[in-house]
């Protein structure tokens, strides 16, 4: 008798668990699923209204109207351009090198942002960062040249 209410107590308890889980997976339901699997972003072409939240952010990223704010070129190169610079990674010049610098200042400033943007040898475009803005980049350059002189 004693076993028998140890059974009945194990099946009220798995019985209890299985109705849990199955009001838990309630959000198994079509709806539900197809929310889950939307787009995390949508595609806005000029001239849509596509809401106040992507412009300013597609107007502060691309170097629009800042208010005045500077772009801090040694932040920028520290999240993005230090990896290499710093190390002399694939051939880089390292910043504070002012003998590997002088044969590319030479070239001029144009050439090195030109190179900085678009990419040249090993060092991809805009240093692997594309969400960054030329300015943003120029601003890094300034700041590595400034460094190695």
């Amino acid at each position: 008798m004693n076993v028998s209410k140890l059974i009945m107590g194990g099946l009220t308890a798995l019985s209890l668990a299985a109705t849990s889980a199955a009001s838990a997976q309630s959000d198994m339901s079509h709806d539900a699923i197809a929310e889950r699997l939307e787009p995390v972003g949508k595609l806005c072409m000029a001239g849509e209204d596509c809401g106040t939240a992507a412009m300013a952010s597609t107007t502060a990223s691309s170097g629009g109207d800042s208010q005045g704010a500077e772009i801090d070129g040694a932040a920028i190169y520290g999240q993005v351009c230090t990896a290499c610079h710093d190390t002399g990674a694939a051939g880089a010049p390292k910043k504070g090198d002012a003998g590997a610098w002088a044969p590319r200042l030479e070239q001029g400033t144009e050439t090195l942002y030109s190179h900085a943007i678009n990419g040249f040898n090993a060092m991809p475009a805009k240093g692997g960062n594309p969400s960054l803005s030329d300015d943003e980049v120029k601003a890094a350059v300034d700041h590595l040249v400034d460094a190695s002189q």
